[in-house]
């Protein structure tokens, strides 16, 4: 019983209690973030906290987070144990949480942002065609069912020809490697493969919120987007092995590269349409 109890402790009450702590400390400093805009801008952004807006902004995170939840997948199936599932927590809850504070501060300071809004959203789009072929080059790699390895090659091919023509543009922005999904030693390597592409995808995602801006409290919402992303977090992390096991299926991802250029391709329609307006 002493053993069970030392195993729930260190698999489960360590991992959820650093992700809750994480989550409070990204509140504060999107608290101080907001304290400091108010009083550098004419903006004037309500400091109280809107439990409906939290709710609104936690259910549309969770809905739309089928990409951060395929990444945070295939992060665990490459590097395991605690210290891994602590360091994925704390990058991705990083990466996610800073990226939501830059679109703010350029939503604040630069009025007419939609060329930058279709910058992030285009950037972001490069990055999801990359972790789809990824993705692809995990299925060919460790061979399995014949049927799903002949579709991936043949997705393969096309996605090595469309990242071929970006990359000149991508590399000049981030590094191929930081882009890899894969094993790395040391913590500090861990939370820093774990926040630059969620800081991407954050950039991506909350960039598509900016409308609700003015229809919804700002700061309730972006406070249910963390604890949206902690939720995430912690139910990935409550059956690790299960978890690895669902994102190494083959046709798990297959389906996550085919979801990767769905989101990518709408992120490009999106960005097409705000470089319109």
């Amino acid at each position: 019983m002493h053993l069970i109890n030392n195993k729930i402790i260190r698999n489960q009450v360590i991992p959820i209690s650093v992700s809750i702590v994480v989550c409070a400390i990204l509140i504060v400093i999107l608290y101080i973030e907001l304290l400091t805009i108010n009083s550098l801008s004419a903006e004037n952004i309500s400091l109280q906290l809107s439990w409906p807006a939290v709710l609104v902004g936690m259910t549309i995170y969770l809905k739309t987070s089928v990409d951060f939840a395929i990444l945070i997948g295939r992060m665990m199936s490459k590097n395991k144990g605690l210290k891994a599932r602590l360091g994925i927590e704390v990058g991705t809850a990083l990466g996610n949480a800073l990226g939501t504070m830059a679109v703010l501060l350029v939503w604040v300071f630069v009025k007419q942002v939609n060329w930058l809004l279709a910058l992030m959203v285009f950037i972001a789009s490069l990055v999801l065609l990359r972790l789809a072929q990824d993705s692809l080059e995990d299925i060919i790699r460790n061979g399995g069912d014949k049927a799903y390895d002949k579709i991936a090659k043949k997705l393969d091919r096309g996605l090595k020809f469309i990242n071929q023509i970006f990359d000149p543009v991508l590399s000049k922005i981030i590094p191929s490697q930081a882009l890899k999904i894969r094993t790395v030693t040391g913590f500090g390597a861990l939370i820093a493969l774990s926040f630059t592409v969620p800081f991407i995808l954050g950039l991506d995602d909350f960039a598509g919120y900016v409308p609700l801006f003015n229809v919804v409290n700002v700061f309730g919402f972006a406070v249910g987007v963390f604890i949206g992303h902690m939720i995430l977090n912690i139910f990935l992390f409550a059956a690790p092995s299960k978890t690895i096991a669902i994102v190494k299926n083959p046709a798990i991802s297959l389906a996550g590269s085919i979801v990767f250029v769905g989101l990518a391709i709408w992120g490009l329609h999106e960005a097409y349409k705000l470089l319109l307006h």
